[in-house]
C-alpha cells in the first residue's frame, strides 16, 4: 500500500514562496503521475500541477509562472516551488499519485498565505 507524507506548509506573506514536497512508500512511484491538488475552504478540490513519471508538468492557468513541480525518483519525492504567493492560494494542499489501477492522496499540508 502507497502511502504519501506532505511538509513544507506554514503561513507566508503576500508574495513569498514556499517549497511543499510529498514523500511516498512504494515502487509504483516511479511509474505513477504525480500531484498537488488544494481545496480552498468552501471550494471543490482543484488541480494545481501534474507530472509525468518522464517529467512532463502540466499546471492550473492560476498558477502557471508561479508554481513548479519537479519529482526525484531516487527519493521517491515530489515538490512543488510556490513562489510569489497570494491570499488566493491559501488552501489544503494534497499530494496525489495515480496510476491506471492506483489512487492515492496524502493528508494535506495548509498553506495560509496573509499579512
Amino acid at each position: 500500500q502507497v502511502q504519501l507524507v506532505e511538509s513544507g506548509g506554514g503561513l507566508v506573506q503576500p508574495g513569498g514562496s514556499l517549497r511543499l514536497s510529498c514523500a511516498a512508500s512504494g515502487s509504483i512511484f516511479r511509474f505513477a503521475v504525480m500531484g498537488w491538488y488544494r481545496q480552498a475552504p468552501g471550494k471543490q478540490r482543484e488541480l494545481v500541477a501534474t507530472i509525468t513519471p518522464n517529467g512532463r508538468a502540466n499546471y492550473a492557468d492560476s498558477v502557471k509562472g508561479r508554481f513548479t513541480i519537479s519529482r526525484d525518483n531516487a527519493k521517491i519525492t515530489v515538490y512543488l516551488q510556490m513562489n510569489s504567493l497570494k491570499p488566493e492560494d491559501t488552501a489544503v494542499y494534497y499530494c496525489n499519485l495515480k496510476t491506471p489501477g492506483y489512487d492515492a492522496w496524502g493528508q494535506g499540508t495548509q498553506v495560509t498565505v496573509s499579512s
